[in-house]
């Protein structure tokens, strides 16, 4: 089980048109519950509601590089912002692009 930290708006925004930011959070639980993971999605700025695998923050990419650094175990990284790519290093075991993430919580 890694925990995977999701950039919520470069996800929600790799589509046309975008995933709804309740959207997201709705397919995403669904995607970590059938894989088995644990998640946390970050927005830039206040989420759309308040739960433990949600969080929001002020510079999404300062918060998200903090949780991938704090993780006790194995991460996994969800975006394709390649600066927050750069910044966590080979820290994440796993990089996967907004687009790739997207495509698979479409999947039926």
């Amino acid at each position: 089980m890694a925990l995977v930290v999701v950039d919520a708006e470069n996800v929600r925004r790799s589509l046309w048109p975008n995933l709804t930011r309740e959207d997201l959070l709705r397919r995403a639980r669904a995607w970590a519950r059938r894989e088995g993971q644990d998640l946390v999605v970050v927005f830039d700025g206040t989420p759309p509601e308040t739960a433990p695998d949600v969080t929001g923050a002020a510079h999404a990419d300062d918060a998200i590089v903090e949780l991938v650094e704090k993780a006790a175990g194995a991460v996994w990284l969800v975006t394709s912002d390649r600066g927050l790519r750069e910044r966590v290093g080979g820290r994440a075991q796993r990089v996967t692009g907004g687009g790739a993430f997207v495509r698979e919580l479409l999947e039926p």
